[in-house]
């Protein structure tokens, strides 16, 4: 005989705080050292009666790492007891560089990314030079760009300032 096991209501979790804390650790699928809390791009945790609405914001129209990010958004609630939820995706306000936290920016350097800024302020992040130049607009995504610097000859990605 097979024995049914029920999640109890203390298992799950009580707040939209605690509900937001969980989704704030999921990766990014493009950059995995940030989360997509430290990305801005988790915007709100509502309930709407008995559903679990997430608002994200992606980073840019057509971002093809939206699509996982929703699912492991649905994956996440699911594993902690959260059936009936569902994703909203907004547009407006426009998701900004702005919206990504120190934490991040910080991260993205130690990771061999540049953090966003200004063009000029554009520093390699393996040696610190700011003799850097563009070798495509485009890097490993569309956010960011491939550059090069002209000191240690290495090459890295730039996350764009939107």
């Amino acid at each position: 005989m097979t024995e049914m096991v029920q999640s109890s209501a203390a298992q799950l979790p009580s707040s939209l705080e605690e509900i937001r804390a969980l989704l704030a650790e999921i990766p990014d699928p493009e950059i995995p050292v940030i989360t997509i809390e430290e990305l801005g791009i988790l915007r709100r945790v509502d309930r709407d009666g008995g559903r679990i609405v997430v608002t994200i914001t992606p980073t840019y129209s057509g971002c093809p790492a939206m699509e996982m990010i929703c699912g492991q958004i649905i994956d996440t609630l699911a594993a902690n007891g959260i059936e009936d939820a569902q994703v909203k995706t907004v547009y407006s306000p426009a998701w900004t560089t702005d919206w990504m936290s120190e934490a991040a920016k910080a991260k993205l350097d130690a990771y061999g990314v540049a953090p966003p800024g200004s063009r000029e302020a554009v520093l390699c992040p393996r040696c610190r030079s700011n003799d850097v130049r563009t070798v495509s607009s485009f890097g490993s995504t569309a956010c960011k760009a491939l550059m090069v610097c002209q000191a240690c000859l290495e090459p890295f990605d730039w996350f764009k300032a939107i």
